[in-house]
């Protein structure tokens, strides 16, 4: 069965960074996407960025420029560099595995943005 860990989570100062790891263990295909979305208080969960093996990375504009999506593929791993962090990234960050058409998930790493 697959599962997936995140961690990396806390509180961080606007403009900091934080780097989340997601760490997956099962039969996990190397070709295959793993990613991230968020979900902030009160709002609905949104697609953050997501690579397949270790390339083609893809970000929701609100991050693009400030994140970076990577895998580790001998770890079975994707990491989450975030960067110049703002407010609005405040959000329980879930990572997912996309195998087919279905989605695995994590449990969810929280990241506050705060002053």
């Amino acid at each position: 069965q697959v599962q997936l860990v995140e961690s990396g989570g806390g509180l961080v100062q606007p403009g900091g960074s934080l780097r989340l790891s997601c760490a997956a263990s099962g039969d996990i295909f190397s070709i295959s996407t793993m990613g991230w979305y968020r979900q902030g208080p009160g709002q609905q969960r949104e697609f953050v960025a997501h690579i397949t093996g270790t390339f083609d990375p893809d970000y929701a504009d609100s991050v693009k420029g400030r994140f970076i999506i990577s895998r580790d593929n001998a770890k079975s791993e994707v990491y989450l560099q975030m960067n110049s962090l703002k407010p609005e990234d405040t959000a329980v960050y879930y990572c997912f595995y996309r195998p087919n058409v279905y989605y695995y998930w994590g449990q969810g790493t929280q990241v506050i943005v705060s002053s």
